[in-house]
């Protein structure tokens, strides 16, 4: 997989973790599979609906039309539950692209390998909105949004276990842990 394309759906800064998924939805399991839809469908519902009238899932949906998500400064921050990079990757998120991200939530993308929590020093969040069609090349780390190509701080070492998907999945290919 060179590229992942699709809409963008765009957020603001400091947006924490019970936005991106609400306490009470922490009970679901991601291990199974119906319950991993359900964290999935509720997805960034925690936004308040007077800054965000469009849904990154729409009701009765369990799934996203946005797999790239456009985010400013401190985007994670809060709780440190993995629950957040898990529900965004359920409802169809392969990309986060912030300014910056809260620490414990740059770990949990990597170390679950939910999604790809890409960097960019570019203001993004103001210049692309929800809806606009983006391109991310993985293998120059890059965006392209309309004619414009934004540079993104490379994942190094934590891509390929984002790659193998997640940390114990990369330990065990690595021989770092057993195979089961």
């Amino acid at each position: 997989m060179a590229t992942i394309s699709g809409f963008a759906y765009v957020v603001g800064d400091n947006i924490d973790t019970d936005q991106i998924i609400p306490a009470q939805y922490l009970m679901l399991l991601p291990t199974v599979p119906e319950e991993y839809r359900k964290l999935g469908s509720h997805a960034l519902s925690g936004l308040p609906e007077e800054l965000y009238p469009v849904r990154f899932v729409s009701p009765g949906e369990e799934t996203t039309r946005y797999p790239i998500l456009i985010a400013g400064r401190n985007f994670g921050c809060g709780s440190s539950r993995e629950h957040a990079p898990i529900a965004l990757a359920a409802a169809g998120c392969r990309i986060v692209i912030a300014e910056s991200y809260a620490r414990i939530f740059f770990r949990n993308a990597v170390s679950t390998g939910a999604l790809y929590p890409y960097e960019c020093a570019q203001r993004l969040c103001e210049t692309i909105r929800t809806g606009d069609p983006v391109q991310i090349d993985l293998q120059d780390e890059s965006l392209r949004s309309g004619g414009a190509l934004h540079p993104l701080k490379p994942l190094g070492e934590a891509r390929p276990v984002i790659e193998a998907g997640g940390l114990f999945q990369y330990a065990r290919r690595a021989g770092m842990v057993p195979t089961p």
